[in-house]
């Protein structure tokens, strides 16, 4: 038994031993809680085992979120301390986070990165990630909306090439109108979107916010002019006044020429491409916005989502490897690939996927004319008024004078709190 015990005593060693390397092991493997939506979390899994290759003391654990519970589980998160490390964001939410320094800057790491490089993203999309000069999010995928159009039935009504400017367009409508008949329609502008009056609002330079963000500017003369112009499309017949949960099917309306334009965005692509009869898969395209005049080109809203990592993450730096990674041209053509997604990055619309797809191409065009809305925490809540007052006047139940007047009230109202907070910073 005496000679034994020195055997046991080593074995007992020689079990510590490699039971204090399997904890090493666990404690050097790093967990990485990303927060992806909608179908994105989903299809991203795809690209993360060559992540975790690449990276093999990182583990990347993907919570899927629908996007309509999204912002409220993000909310719920960061109140009860409970953020992931890296998350995706909408472009117009990045403001209201930054406001509750939920996320981190990113300068810094830009700086020192290799692979990321600023030059290369779409500078309207890019922007939407800066605040007060500060860089807090890079853009995943890039979103803006343009002209979905029936080829056929503009040519059949003597339109033979998408219009560029605003007269040019009414005169396509009119046109189309007359040709399809009183029960049809030329354009699809459904009245529960606030992006289209947008859009045309910032084409004509409107500011919609005025002194420092915090009033509405809805009364001025470039948003007056935008609604006038949006609004008689609905009273001349050019449009119905209609959303889209009226429509039992908008693609099988599309293709019935119930509507032949429609301003829609690049998840739309596969949409028609899957849904549209056989017999029109090749009449229909996709053209850049038409602007005011001939000398202003049609600018469109800068959209999309951007990866961020929280300001409370343990973990930054290997949520920075996977931001980076997610980042890269290869990645963002390969999630192009399995979700329609438009890359961020400029040098990935070089691959022939993009540069020899004729749908894309009018989206790498409107990509170089953006504008975004302003970037201030409220601006969901203001969309929300805008659209119910375009509604409003489509339907006639107030005059554009009356309802930009209640639209500008009601936005001062909700930027009451901003001005406070503005006067106290002074």
């Amino acid at each position: 038994m005496r000679k034994m015990a020195p055997r046991v005593w080593l074995l007992c060693a020689w079990l510590l031993a490699f039971l204090a390397g399997c904890d090493t092991g666990t404690e050097q493997t790093v967990v990485v809680k990303f927060w992806a939506m909608g179908r994105e979390g989903e299809v991203v899994q795809a690209l993360l085992p060559a992540f975790e290759r690449r990276n093999p003391g990182i583990r990347v654990r993907v919570q899927q979120i629908p996007w309509s519970a999204a912002h409220e589980k993000l909310l719920t998160a960061y109140a009860g301390d409970a953020m992931p490390d890296m998350l995706q964001l909408g472009n117009t939410w990045l403001p209201e986070f930054v406001a509750l320094r939920a996320i981190d800057s990113l300068d810094e790491r830009i700086r020192n990165s290799a692979a990321v490089q600023t030059a290369d993203y779409f500078p309207g999309i890019l922007a939407t990630n800066v605040l007060d000069g500060i860089t807090y999010a890079l853009p995943w995928y890039v979103d803006t909306r343009l002209l979905f159009y029936r080829k056929d039935v503009l040519a059949s009504a003597g339109v033979t090439a998408p219009p560029t400017t605003w007269a040019a367009w009414i005169e396509a409508m009119t046109r189309v109108k007359a040709r399809v008949g009183g029960d049809r329609y030329a354009i699809l502008l459904p009245i529960n979107e606030w992006q289209q009056p947008v859009i045309l609002a910032l084409q004509l330079g409107a500011g919609l916010l005025k002194d420092n963000d915090s009033y509405g500017d809805f009364r001025a003369a470039p948003f007056r002019q935008a609604l006038l112009f949006y609004v008689e499309m609905f009273h001349r017949g050019l449009a119905p006044p209609v959303g889209n949960s009226q429509l039992a099917n908008l693609y099988q309306e599309f293709a019935n020429a119930y509507f032949s334009m429609y301003i829609t965005g690049p998840w739309n692509i596969g949409e028609f491409n899957q849904r549209l009869p056989d017999s029109l898969k090749n009449q229909w395209l996709t053209a850049p916005l038409p602007g005011p005049d001939a000398r202003t080109p049609g600018v469109s809203l800068a959209g999309g989502a951007s990866l961020a990592i929280a300001r409370s993450s343990p973990h930054k730096e290997a949520a920075w490897k996977l931001l980076e990674y997610l980042s890269e041209p290869a990645q963002q053509l390969e999630f192009y690939r399995l979700t329609g997604d438009l890359p961020s990055r400029r040098i990935a619309w070089r691959d022939p996927l993009l540069a020899d797809n004729p749908y894309a191409q009018a989206f790498w065009q409107q990509l170089q004319r953006l504008k975004a809305t302003p970037p201030i925490p409220e601006w969901e809540r203001i969309a929300s008024k805008i659209g119910q007052y375009c509604e409003a006047m489509i339907r006639e139940a107030m005059t554009v004078d009356e309802a930009l007047a209640a639209l500008d009230r009601d936005v001062d109202a909700l930027l009451e709190k901003r001005r406070w907070l503005l006067r106290k910073r002074r």
